[in-house]
């Protein structure tokens, strides 16, 4: 144990401060706790009820998810077989029951290896999404009518991403020990219980954040492990791997980044392997679905379009799209590297998997899941979280207003073209409003409420009070002075109290 850090070893030792309770810290959780009876009291008995915040918040999820599936109810019961545009004029449209028959599960068609009929060939998703939808298919019965079988299947998936739902909550509650309440940000998230189950999105969702959960455990492998399946339900995931890159070139951390690396290709091989090499025209589908797709829903390309009278061609979009993602990723890692004080990881994980969610050519509105959780971790306060989750639920009611305008004929019943670019803006301006204030919490660790109340970087695993070993900007020369300043007194640890205010 000769190689361990002072930080590290003093970590160990150490008595792990209380918790912290949101009602003490955030205005907006002490009001909303009096429906509940009110703030913590200095009386209250902590721990000694079977009622663990990971419960309570658990439980809170599973319920909120249940309200999700009743707002569904009105497409349940008919909207999704009758009519162009109800199951748009009652906001409830979900993928799920339409493509049971038309991806070809009905059928008991095998994704990727079996043609469809139609313009779709193969099946457009990731192969561990595939993966899932099979199985779900799988439990579904096969008798009775397709509509009966479609409300089966829609039923099973929603059973399976509950599960999804719950991993989530508890993923997050437990990343930061000392804040197992933030959990209930994700737990409440209007936008999430609304969008659950438009589509298939929360088992990468979940992936990702039992593989936060593992990297602020210090478990490098099983992070890469958790990551790579992941990015094999989903594409967004593999994102989360250029923040820890540059943060642990800061900390000189390599050996755990390799692990971490290596652990995820292994794993994304191993669940696409099989089918890249028996069936590699199915399995290539989804990445040239996505190369080809137009200017879609949701993105700013679609106001630039619909306003253009020459729009830009495809290749164009992916091309300056492409552009400016690399540009935030540049400015992604300048932001790690020159920060006065090493970001936390889950900070620069929202900021570029929101950096994509703004540069990409379509967001459809369950992509507001991948936010979520990194949201809660990166940002905790309820203020801001609840000023973009309102965006959210405005885009939300907004595209489907418009799809029943769109799909209403001449009786034009929604939200016309214009209103609808207005709720597109309104969804950009409330992810850049809490990246923005990611950043200042970055720029300025004073205002962020991690750090504000006594920790450095809870998430961030091996990177949590490690020292900076490779610094660029005005903190380089800040750390020069102080390595060559002369101390009397025991060196300050990051994230710990003062010996006199107990604040940073």
């Amino acid at each position: 144990m000769c190689g361990m850090s002072s930080a590290e070893s003093t970590r160990a030792s150490v008595h792990e401060p209380d918790p912290v309770p949101p009602t003490k810290e955030d205005e907006v959780a002490a009001a909303g706790s009096e429906l509940i009876g009110g703030p913590l009291g200095r009386r209250a008995l902590l721990g000694s009820s079977w009622w663990t915040p990971v419960r309570v918040i658990a439980l809170v999820a599973i319920g909120m998810f249940a309200l999700g599936l009743v707002q569904k109810a009105p497409c349940y019961n008919g909207a999704w077989f009758f009519g162009a545009s109800s199951q748009y004029t009652h906001a409830c449209y979900s993928d799920i029951p339409h493509l049971y028959q038309g991806r070809g599960f009905a059928d008991g068609l095998v994704p990727y290896f079996d043609r469809l009929p139609g313009d779709m060939q193969y099946l457009e998703y990731p192969v561990l999404t595939g993966v899932f939808m099979e199985v779900a298919s799988w439990l579904t019965p096969g008798s009775g009518t397709i509509q009966d079988q479609e409300q089966w299947y829609w039923m099973v998936n929603a059973g399976m991403l509950m599960v999804c739902a719950a991993v989530i909550v508890v993923c997050v509650t437990r990343t930061h020990a000392r804040r197992p309440w933030d959990g209930l940000l994700v737990a409440l998230a209007p936008a999430a219980a609304l969008t659950a189950t438009i589509n298939w999105d929360l088992l990468a969702v979940a992936l990702t954040a039992a593989a936060m959960l593992m990297w602020s455990r210090g478990r490098s492998l099983a992070f890469g492990v958790l990551l790579g399946l992941a990015t094999a339900a989903k594409l967004y995931p593999f994102l989360l791997l250029g923040p820890l890159m540059v943060l642990c070139w800061r900390a000189g951390r390599w050996r755990e980044f390799g692990t971490a690396l290596g652990g995820a290709i292994v794993a994304w091989v191993v669940v696409n392997g099989p089918v890249m090499l028996f069936a590699f025209e199915g399995w290539s589908k989804f990445y040239t679905f996505s190369q080809e797709r137009g200017v879609d829903f949701g993105s700013i390309w679609l106001i630039m379009a619909q306003n253009s009278d020459d729009p830009l061609s495809t290749d164009t979009v992916n091309t300056l799209a492409t552009l400016l993602m690399l540009v935030c990723c540049a400015a992604v890692a300048a932001l790690a590297l020159t920060a006065p004080r090493r970001p936390r990881f889950a900070q620069l994980a929202f900021l570029i998997v929101a950096a994509f969610i703004l540069t990409n050519k379509v967001y459809s509105p369950q992509y507001v899941l991948w936010l979520v959780p990194l949201a809660a971790l990166a940002r905790p306060k309820w203020r801001d979280y609840l000023i973009w989750q309102a965006c959210e639920v405005a885009y939300f009611l907004g595209i489907w207003l418009y799809l029943a305008y769109t799909t209403s004929g001449e009786a034009h019943k929604g939200l016309p073209t214009d209103g609808y670019h207005w709720a597109i803006v309104l969804h950009l301006l409330g992810t850049l409003y809490l990246c923005v204030m990611v950043v200042r919490d970055i720029f300025m660790p004073d205002r962020d409420p991690v750090r504000r109340s006594g920790d450095d970087d809870p998430s961030g695993g091996v990177l949590d009070g490690a020292e900076d070993v490779f610094v660029l900007g005005p903190a380089a020369r800040r750390r020069r002075h102080v390595a060559d300043a002369q101390f009397d007194g025991p060196p300050v640890e990051w994230g710990k109290p003062g010996p006199t205010d107990g604040s940073l």
